[in-house]
Parts: C-alpha cells; sequence; structure tokens
C-alpha cells in the first residue's frame, strides 16, 4: 500500500517536471519566420505619449 502511494506521488511529480520543462522550452523558443505572414512577436516598449502644445481642447 505505501509503496503504490509513493510510486503514484512520484508519477504526478515527474509529470509535472515535464509540464514545466516543456512550458520553458516553448517560452524561451524562437518564433518561427513565415514568409509572407506578419512579424513575430517581439516585446513592447511601454512609454508615455509625447506631450502636446494644446491644452484643453477636446478632438472631434
Amino acid at each position: 500500500m505505501v509503496g503504490s502511494a509513493a510510486r503514484e506521488l512520484l508519477l504526478v511529480i515527474a509529470v509535472a517536471a515535464v509540464g514545466l520543462l516543456l512550458a520553458t522550452a516553448v517560452t524561451f523558443a524562437p518564433w518561427p519566420v513565415t514568409p509572407g505572414g506578419s512579424a513575430p512577436s517581439g516585446l513592447v516598449e511601454l512609454h508615455r505619449p509625447a506631450s502636446t502644445d494644446r491644452t484643453g481642447t477636446a478632438s472631434g
């Protein structure tokens, strides 16, 4: 009884470890470039919008 419970727990931990390894590999793998397709995804820099000289005006 104790041996089968330990074996089952070890199997669950092994499957979880394999899942984490696969997720890490997919995360850091380069995106494939497809001819004629859109550009591969990349990081986006966040910055504040450029200031304008107009103050207090509404567009539209």
